[in-house]
């Protein structure tokens, strides 16, 4: 069976570059004579590999050396807990509203603290960014907490707010990688694998040494710890292994196209096709802010639930493959992530194309 084009917002397509790979050292990787998945997290073998994954990180991302590169499990949704854990020393923290996994992040935080929530886009649904400039950030807020994507929304910030030397916390878990990121504005940045650099089970957290101190909130777990996890190197219990040296890879595979500008013009290109029909078809509407637009996650209807479902229906069977919006916005989405090739995005354009004219508004 061929390959389907997987349009998933996570788990997410992976490079085929990177699968061919993974298939081909399986049962034997690098003459050790066992699986990644078998051998030892404390053996030279793996050590190598999470070493590599690390420094090939830093060089993509051009980390400065005062930030430390943790590989952790839990998922995005965990950083939820343990950032509040962690940073929220004062017991306050500001955070920006812009979709459901904002929203959850409060949620999570204000069993913490006082969570204030300094600009929001829930008036429109969130299909926008809110205006960034003379936001009132909190004197004694302890961070500032952005979703950098909405991947459930399809908004995506294309700047970052202004905030002086305040703490800037960001969740990039739906579009890391995508693109260049100046890490020295951010105090943290974290970003669960399965979307867009490898499989679930793995989260990357970027967090700046002078964060990492035993002054967490009382009662935080110690495997919930940013400095327990910092000072043993990823390495304080047996990390999801087989995760980390496939993301190890992932960074590779971005290396070899030419890295992080080449990715967002690539991404570019591939977002700008899906939204050039969006914007002139008289069937499919994007549902965001032209200036809003998520280069990772394009959500978009018809002009009725009855025609999307068929939409849906019939997309799956041609070979599209996880078109159906999310539960919670309804219509289609398409996540057209890193891995997914331009091929991808312009078979499903003249799927669409072909489904208007077959369906023609009367």
């Amino acid at each position: 069976m061929s390959r389907i084009y997987n349009f998933s917002a996570g788990p997410a397509v992976l490079p085929e570059e990177v699968l061919k790979q993974a298939a081909e050292e399986m049962l034997d990787y690098n003459s050790t004579g066992m699986s990644v998945m078998e051998m030892s997290h404390r053996s030279k073998a793996f050590e190598e590999i999470i070493t590599d994954a690390e420094k090939t990180l830093r060089e993509l991302m051009n980390i400065p050396d005062n930030y430390k590169v943790l590989f952790l499990q839990g998922g995005g949704s965990q950083q939820f807990a343990m950032i509040p854990m962690n940073l929220m020393r004062n017991r306050v923290a500001d955070y920006i509203k812009t979709g459901q996994w904002s929203k959850k992040a409060i949620e999570e935080a204000k069993i913490y603290g006082k969570v204030n929530i300094v600009a929001s886009s829930e008036d429109k649904n969130y299909t926008y960014i809110p205006n960034l400039k003379n936001l009132k950030i909190s004197d004694d807020a302890d961070y500032l907490y952005i979703c950098h994507n909405e991947t459930v929304h399809g908004i995506q910030y294309n700047e970052i707010p202004e905030i002086g030397d305040k703490i800037l916390v960001a969740d990039m878990s739906s579009d890391f990688l995508s693109e260049p990121v100046d890490v020295s504005k951010y105090g943290l940045i974290y970003a669960g694998a399965q979307k867009n650099i490898g499989p679930a089970g793995v989260v990357v957290v970027i967090i700046r040494e002078d964060l990492i101190t035993d002054d967490v909130l009382p009662g935080t777990p110690t495997m919930l710890e940013y400095k327990i996890h910092a000072d043993n190197k990823s390495l304080y219990n047996t990390p999801p292994a087989y995760g980390i040296y496939i993301c190890g890879k992932v960074f590779k595979w971005l290396q070899k196209i030419g890295g992080l500008e080449v990715m967002k013009h690539i991404n570019e290109k591939k977002a700008y096709i899906l939204y050039d029909f969006l914007d002139s078809s008289n069937m499919f509407k994007g549902t965001v802010v032209k200036k809003d637009r998520s280069l990772m996650n394009v959500p978009f209807v018809t002009v009725n639930d009855e025609l999307d479902a068929k939409f849906v229906k019939e997309a799956k069977a041609a070979g599209f493959e996880n078109l159906k919006g999310h539960r919670t916005v309804g219509g289609m989405r398409a996540s057209i992530y890193n891995a997914m090739p331009i091929e991808g995005v312009k078979a499903l354009v003249e799927f669409m194309e072909k489904f208007e004219e077959e369906n023609k508004i009367l």
